[in-house]
């Protein structure tokens, strides 16, 4: 079992900018891929950024690549998201994931953040 908790969203301005933390417990050395998704109002949930637990290979949708930058502490087992000239579309609630070596699904999930960007 992997625990992961998300912070760090709020309101903010269109421009403005925000990172958001994803903390994991239990069988980290187990898992192989963390990725962040975002789910607005009436849409589906969508891939946002992953990467590699170990480091390096980081992957973004093209929605947000230039703007976002995924990264990972492995001493405090934490996955960050920094979002940088963040737009209105952005605004969702966004969900850290947790992919595990012996998957090809993102088995875990942490209770989700709520970013709200005004224009």
């Amino acid at each position: 079992q992997v625990q992961l908790v998300e912070s760090g969203g709020g309101l903010v301005q269109a421009g403005d900018s925000l990172r958001l933390s994803c903390a994991a417990s239990g069988r980290t050395s187990s898992v192989y891929v963390m990725g962040w998704f975002r789910q607005a109002p009436g849409k589906e949930r969508e891939f946002v950024s992953a990467i590699n637990w170990s480091g390096g290979s980081p992957a973004y949708a093209d929605s947000v690549k230039g703007r976002f930058t995924i990264s990972r502490d492995k001493s405090k087992n934490t996955v960050y998201l920094q979002m940088n000239s963040l737009k209105p579309e952005d605004t969702a609630v966004y969900y850290c994931a947790a992919r595990m070596y012996t998957t090809y699904n993102y088995d875990y999930w942490g209770q989700g953040t709520q970013v709200t960007v005004s224009s």
